[in-house]
C-alpha cells in the first residue's frame, strides 16, 4: 500500500511539474526566477523521496548501534 502512495505522490508532481513548465521560461523578473529554482529543488526533493519508497531503498544501520545490540544480545 506504501508504494502505491508513493507512485501516486510521484505521478502527481510530475503532473504539477508538466502544468507549470510551459510558464518558467517566460518570466522576467529576477524573484520570479528565485521562486522557480526553490520550486524545482523541492520538486527533486519530493521526487527523490518517493523513488526511494518505490524502490525500497533504506538506510544502512549505525555500526556503534549494531555491535551494542550484538552485545545485548551475547550477553542474553
Amino acid at each position: 500500500m506504501k508504494k502505491q502512495y508513493a507512485l501516486l505522490k510521484l505521478l502527481l508532481a510530475l503532473f504539477l511539474l508538466y502544468v507549470a513548465f510551459p510558464m518558467i521560461g517566460s518570466t522576467t523578473v529576477q524573484l520570479v526566477n528565485l521562486f522557480w529554482l526553490v520550486w524545482f529543488l523541492f520538486f527533486l526533493l519530493i521526487i527523490g523521496a518517493n523513488l526511494a519508497v518505490l524502490l525500497n531503498i533504506q538506510t544502512q544501520p549505525n555500526e556503534k548501534y549494531v555491535v551494542k545490540k550484538q552485545m545485548q544480545r551475547m550477553k542474553n
